[in-house]
């Protein structure tokens, strides 16, 4: 059996030994008695699971040992305590902030193995996560679903040309990281990539921004500059929002996507510039076209390879991976370390629409990992609605809707015979006067609401919670 390697980092003396707690011949342990020398073993060798003793958490440097377990989020980490450290504040903070769990000495011998054991296991599938990352690191894009994986064929396809490219998809969707991905795979991915955002330029600026000026050419025009064109030489520009435009900047691209060659201001001779031009969109430029407000035969230059971004929520089976990776990437802004995302929280995420798509569950996860209070982001912290509660109450109006007509039902079959009607469905009779009431069924087997009231000043509550209102007389025995 090949052992798995953990480290375990006893900081005072007196700290209880593990060998005999982990004699099933499964762990193979390695020891560290001070803080930088078990940063030095974790950068020699990589630990997915290590052990933390101490007696008194107040006789060691506190800070530094928070810096070490910050530094290796690979890391799942469990505490083993004497009881007494379980009454200092900083004990506390340790053990909701970092740790994966925690012992106090005396050791039971089986659930600290078994605490290792899932320390392990989950540090085991982060790392397995990040190898699928890797996977694709070429793209700076994360998924696995089947419209991303149509589309990262397609970006390899595209990347083995020259043509210009025009991207589209919805804002937030990912069309720059599109782009990025296409640069990286094709021949050009030691040049430049050059992004430029053709709606945040100043109209009065573009032309100068894109294609350069001499030194002299204008007022503040102080020394020579080369335009966004010139600086993508031998890589690729990247001119997102592309239908923002003017008419007349359009007329100058065309001449460089034709001639390959572009025109500083201020200057009478041409510089060839050899950019490859990939383009996005989120508006529909044909329409634009047939608007007047796009060229036409711009559009047919840069419309070549064709190439649409998927919305996130067409993509759901990748929404738990990004979540998971952008928590690794956006997490370190947090002091204390995030473990993930509750069952409810993720539940919430594949059932939101994302109009925002990559960028607002970008933003969500951001601002979650500010705002939460625990290990784990809940659907509140990231501001979606619980699905698990709306079907926790779906399913509950479910059976009182039920409970309702098997009331009224068996009242028609015994012609509104009460003793017969309880009789029937095994309760008494004085309970069945209470269902009737709480669903709203008056003795003329008529519904005088068609739910228990939750707005009349007079309801109130059974024991089991459920509100009827007591306005509503209880029908008289028959």
């Amino acid at each position: 059996m090949i052992k798995r390697k953990i480290l375990c980092l006893r900081l005072q003396k007196n700290s209880a030994s593990f060998e005999q707690h982990l004699q099933d011949g499964e762990w193979e342990i390695h020891y560290a008695a001070e803080i930088l020398a078990a940063e030095r073993m974790m950068r020699d060798e990589p630990y997915l699971a290590c052990l933390l003793a101490m007696d008194n958490i107040e006789l060691i440097q506190y800070e530094i040992l928070t810096q070490l377990l910050n530094a290796h989020p690979e890391c799942e980490w469990i505490g083993v305590f004497h009881p007494d450290s379980l009454l200092s504040w900083k004990c506390h903070e340790l053990i909701l902030g970092y740790l994966f769990d925690y012992h106090t000495q005396p050791i039971d011998s089986q659930r600290l193995s078994q605490t290792v054991g899932h320390a392990y296991g989950r540090a085991m599938m982060r790392q397995q996560s990040k190898k699928r990352f890797a996977n694709n690191k070429d793209m700076a894009m994360v998924g696995e679903s089947p419209s991303i994986k149509a589309l990262f064929k397609h970006i390899k396809q595209i990347a083995s040309s020259e043509a210009t490219v025009l991207i589209g998809g919805e804002n937030g969707s990912g069309k720059e990281l599109t782009a990025l991905a296409i640069h990286r795979c094709s021949s050009r991915r030691n040049g430049p990539f050059v992004p430029v955002s053709c709606g945040s330029i100043p109209s009065q600026l573009i032309q100068s921004e894109l294609f350069g000026y001499q030194r002299g050419a204008f007022t503040g025009a102080a020394v020579q500059k080369a335009g966004f064109i010139e600086s993508a030489d031998r890589g690729t520009i990247f001119l997102d929002e592309i239908a923002d435009l003017p008419l007349d900047l359009q007329t100058n691209l065309l001449r460089f996507l034709q001639e390959k060659t572009i025109t500083r201001i201020g200057s009478a001779t041409s510089t060839p510039v050899n950019a490859r031009v990939i383009a996005a969109s989120n508006i529909n430029l044909q329409e634009a076209v047939d608007a007047g407000k796009f060229r036409q035969d711009l559009f047919y230059r840069l419309n070549v390879l064709p190439i649409v971004v998927p919305p996130l929520r067409e993509r759901k089976e990748d929404i738990e991976l990004l979540a998971n990776h952008f928590l690794e990437v956006f997490g370190k802004e947090r002091k204390t370390r995030l473990n993930g995302f509750t069952a409810e929280a993720v539940q919430a995420m594949l059932s939101h629409n994302w109009p925002g798509n990559v960028r607002e569950l970008i933003n969500r996860i951001r601002r979650a990992i500010v705002t939460t209070d625990g290990r784990l982001i809940s659907a509140q912290d990231l501001n979606l609605e619980s699905q698990a509660l709306l079907k926790s109450d779906d399913l509950a109006n479910a059976r009182i809707s039920a409970e309702r007509e098997a009331i009224f039902n068996c009242l028609i079959r015994t012609g509104r015979n009460k003793t017969r009607a309880a009789q029937d469905l095994g309760v008494s009779r004085m309970t069945l006067y209470r269902l009737m009431e709480k669903h709203g069924i008056n003795g003329d087997l008529q519904y005088i609401s068609s739910k228990p009231a939750a707005n009349n000043e007079s309801a109130r509550h059974n024991d089991n919670g459920i509100r009827f209102s007591s306005a509503i007389k209880s029908p008289k025995p028959s």
